[in-house]
């Protein structure tokens, strides 16, 4: 018997003996292999490793060890020192875990375990996983690899976490002790925040032939490749590292480096890199956009600097520069405070310059943009809350901006802000307290309105007579009142003026105090009633006095009186009013049930007695003409009425509905379906009048058909007086002036459709039978429309994307091209001076096409037939390239043919990596 045996039997018994708690038998038997070792001159040779598994699923050798490298385990030792300090083997076996779905087996000669098919081995943080393990207990190693399967494919490749950080390789090699290691072929997948905040294009790959973990925090890489492509054996692009360092979740440094597009080697190349890979935000500089306009040069654009200042808020600052002096200058902020508040700040200047200075077309413009939006978590503070949204600056701004990124913003027509502050006290009763600014600019005419500030102030609705408990009945109970306050301090300038002291100039102070009373009940069950009155008390810091008129000037003089002032008013009134149904029963069976007309006639009395205690008299002409005026003219809340106000108003609302039989057999109760939103008829009566009493008939009216795809809206003015040559209304009918009983003054019309090619296909068997929605039923037999379109869509474009995206990017078009398309129509006539003509007509058109499962091509414009022109007119098409994006924009009715072109990846690490080519517009035409 060999001595390698005997030892091996002695240990069995020697570990049979500390069970039996002998020692004198244990040491016997120490005795004994001592003199059998006196025997044994020469040490056997090793003899491979066999591993006894079935043949049919798995190999019966380690596949991953090769004799050129790790035979008998005998890997390269450079890499990972011999540790000086003296193992306890013992001790570190107890403290790991392993297992495997094959075998375990433990090797006392070479202090190793072996670990075969789905093996898992966990040590304090360090988790580890892969087809095959061995675990040296006397080195505190631990070698990891993959297995063959059954047709000779390697699988189950190692899993290696340590703490947060994963790695997938080949192949690995570990040290417990050192916590270093080798690693061939490791792919890791890391948080790509970059500068500004977590990526919105996906995490970064680091992939390596050979990793050298140093550390838990450091990995020098030979041969690595960064991408954001999840395919990485075969990527669309990647970035080559010869070597670098790797600090995970940190940032990458690496020396030469050059980018490969489908594994060609690219010029895009730098001597040294830095990959930042913070899951948070990161300082760093922005890289900027390079290009070449007309009349302007060369420029750089949006290069800045990104501030990460603290989790609280952040500081973005770029700048454009060209080489003819124009430049720009942005600062950018955003800042948020968890369960209180949120917002963002942006600053935009620029100094744009058209052609170069010495020349006669040289113009100099300074526009500028600032916009604030902020917003406040509704449980910071229930009673108290404040709000921004601020846009405001230069009107011509966005249509003289240098930068690409304001075009979107070409046809904003308006700019507005508001910026509140309210404040509830809930006691009873309950005082509720807004402090608002708001701003209103049109860059049109480059008129600004703004107040500065609005106070707006009001308490709880009281029921004086109303119980404490219980339901409120008959006229008394409900007779209701409150109090409301209004201020403001309101200013008119111009764009010219705006923010200097003219500005402030003629701004007008006011106040406006109200107390309404009302109160409602029911006559005769079925009508009700409804009663009530108000009283204002307006104040005024600025009244203004008409003298006689002039003859040396040739007008009247008016004199502005600064100083308080205020007037009272009051009126009163009532409104009576009821619901009428009316239902039209089909025959049992039939598909529609039943049609239910709803309408609500109401008429309404108001009484606004005569302020004529405030006018006074002066003379208007040279001719003696005696008029009356108010001081309280130009008043910020109007001015007193002279003579009595005693109008009737009389208006009647419809709307018309069908129930209709539901497909589901299973439902108990017809489907409702609106066939007439709203048919309203509107006019008045005003008593006091000597001419002209009645108010022109003013009919509104909106439905949805086709499927709800359709909305339809109009709207028309009847007046029933005739009018005189020169375009005035006179106090004749209009049916006796010889015309109808009704003069059309105006009238308005609306359509909106969108549709797509779901709109169009066709439904299974079973459902061939009626394709057609309700909505469509309905509006086919009573409107005699004709429209059958099938399928109901109901989710749109979304829905064509969701099933696209699951399906993948390999499935194919074949004959089916989803499309969408959005189309509005929009028409105004006048003839209030018997112009009869049509003042807006035009046609807005708005899609895309997908041509295939990443093409898109989109497009947008708007036909003017009273102008005959197209309007601002967009076409373009994107390219989805997987892990790049592509797209192109074209507004060939811009002066000079606009168009811009952008190729770059979607990782925001990696975003800098774009060409853009644009041709903006030449200002001069």
């Amino acid at each position: 018997m060999s001595t390698q045996k005997l030892s091996h039997i002695f240990t069995k018994i020697g570990f049979k003996a500390l069970q039996a708690k002998q020692p004198h038998i244990l040491l016997s038997l120490i005795l004994l292999l001592c003199v059998s070792i006196n025997y044994a001159q020469d040490t056997p040779a090793r003899k491979s490793l066999k591993i006894a598994a079935n043949k049919d699923s798995i190999n019966t050798e380690l596949p991953f060890i090769k004799k050129d490298s790790l035979t008998s385990f005998n890997i390269v030792q450079d890499s990972i020192k011999k540790d000086s300090v003296k193992k306890e083997p013992a001790l570190l076996l107890d403290k790991i875990k392993y297992k495997a779905k094959d075998y375990v087996r433990i090797s006392q000669k070479n202090k190793q375990i072996y670990l075969y098919n789905e093996a898992e081995v966990y040590y304090q943080d360090t988790e580890l996983k892969a087809g095959v393990i061995v675990i040296d207990y006397e080195k505190n190693e631990v070698y990891a690899g993959r297995i063959k399967d059954s047709t000779g494919n390697l699988i189950q490749n190692p899993y290696f976490k340590q703490g947060s950080n994963e790695v997938k390789p080949d192949s690995i090699r570990f040290n417990y002790t050192t916590e270093k290691a080798l690693i061939w072929k490791s792919r890791s997948e890391q948080a790509a925040g970059g500068f500004g905040g977590v990526t919105s294009g996906g995490n970064i790959l680091v992939f390596a032939e050979l990793t050298k973990k140093e550390s838990d925090s450091v990995y020098y890489l030979k041969e690595g490749k960064l991408t954001t492509d999840e395919d990485l054996d075969n990527p669309d692009y990647y970035i080559r590292i010869r070597k670098g360092k790797f600090v995970p979740k940190k940032k990458v440094i690496a020396g030469f480096s050059n980018m490969y597009i489908a594994d060609i080697p690219t010029p895009i190349a730098v001597p040294f890199a830095y990959f930042p890979l913070s899951e948070s935000r990161t300082s760093g500089v922005i890289f900027p956009t390079f290009g070449q306009v007309n009349e302007r040069g060369f420029f750089l654009q949006d290069l800045g600097y990104y501030f990460a200042v603290s989790d609280y808020f952040d500081l973005a600052i770029k700048g454009d520069y060209y080489t003819n002096g124009s430049f720009g200058f942005r600062a950018e902020t955003s800042y948020a405070v968890r369960y209180r508040f949120q917002g963002r700040l942006n600053f935009n200047y620029e100094n744009v310059l058209q052609s170069q200075r010495g020349f006669p077309d040289f113009s100099q413009q300074r526009v500028f943009n600032l916009q604030w939006s902020h917003t406040q978590d509704q449980k910071a503070s229930p009673n108290s809350r404040f709000s921004a949204s601020v846009n405001l600056g230069s009107s011509s701004f966005f249509r003289q901006s240098l930068n690409q990124l304001n075009s979107s913003n070409f046809l904003q027509n308006t700019l507005n802000s508001s910026v509140s502050y309210s404040k509830t006290f809930p006691a009873y009763p309950s005082v509720n307290i807004n402090l608002t600014a708001t701003h209103s600019q049109n860059t049109n005419t480059e008129q600004i309105n703004m107040t500065l500030p609005t106070l707006q102030g009001s308490v709880e609705r009281i029921f004086p007579f109303a119980p404490k408990e219980g339901i409120k009945k008959g006229i008394f109970q409900n007779i209701n009142f409150q109090y409301n306050i209004r201020a403001e301090n309101r200013i008119q300038t111009t764009d010219s003026l705006f923010l200097k002291k003219e500005m402030f100039e003629d701004a007008r102070i006011g106040f406006r105090h109200t107390i309404p009373i009302s109160t409602n009940f029911k006559v005769a069950k079925y009508l009700s009633v409804t009663l009530n009155g108000n009283y204002e008390d307006i104040w005024t810091f600025r009244t203004i006095q008409r003298r006689d008129f002039d003859e040396t000037t040739n007008e009247v003089p008016i004199d502005t009186i600064n100083g308080f002032d205020r007037f009272n008013q009051y009126n009163f009134g009532g409104s009576l009013g009821t619901t009428i149904y009316g239902t039209f029963n089909f025959k049992e069976g039939s598909k529609i049930q039943a049609i239910r007309h709803t309408m609500r006639p109401s008429i309404s009395y108001g009484f606004t007695p005569s302020g004529d205690r405030y006018f006074e008299e002066y003379v208007a002409n040279e001719t003696g003409e005696i008029r009356e005026f108010t001081r309280f003219e130009g008043g910020l809340f109007g001015s007193p009425r002279l003579g009595n106000s005693n109008n009737i108003g009389i208006s009647i609302s419809n709307t018309l509905e069908a129930k209709v039989t539901p497909k589901d057999s299973t439902a108990t109760e017809p489907k409702k379906v609106m066939i007439l939103n709203s048919l309203n008829f509107n006019t008045g009566y005003n008593i006091a009048a000597d001419s002209l009493p009645w108010s022109p008939l003013r009919v509104t009216g909106g439905t949805q058909i086709l499927n709800s795809k359709m909305s339809i809206n109009f709207g028309a003015t009847l007046d029933p007086y005739a009018i005189d040559n020169n375009g005035r209304r006179i106090d004749v009918f209009n049916v006796n002036n010889g015309g109808s009983l009704f003069r059309l003054t105006n009238a308005n019309l609306t359509l909106n459709y969108a549709l797509s090619n779901k709109t169009f296909e066709k439904k299974d068997d079973d459902e061939e039978k009626d394709d057609r929605s309700v909505e469509e039923q309905v509006a086919d037999q009573f409107f005699q429309d004709g429209f059958a379109f099938g399928e109901n869509r109901r989710n749109g474009y979304n829905e064509e994307e969701k099933e696209e995206k699951e399906e993948g990017p390999q499935k194919l078009y074949g004959a089916r091209i989803p499309w969408n398309l959005r189309i509005g129509y929009s028409m105004n006539y006048n003839n209030s001076n018997r112009q009869n003509e049509v003042t807006n007509n035009a046609l807005q058109f708005s899609g895309d096409v997908s041509l295939a499962t990443r093409w898109k091509v989109r497009f947008s414009s708007s036909y003017d037939f009273v102008r005959k022109g197209f309007g601002f007119t967009n076409l373009g098409f994107q390219r989805d390239l997987n892990t790049w994006n592509m797209s192109f924009d074209w507004q060939p009715f811009r002066q000079g043919g606009t168009w811009y072109f952008f190729i770059g990846i979607k990782g925001s690490i990696l975003k800098d990596v774009k060409w853009e080519k644009r041709r903006d517009p030449d200002r001069r035409l």
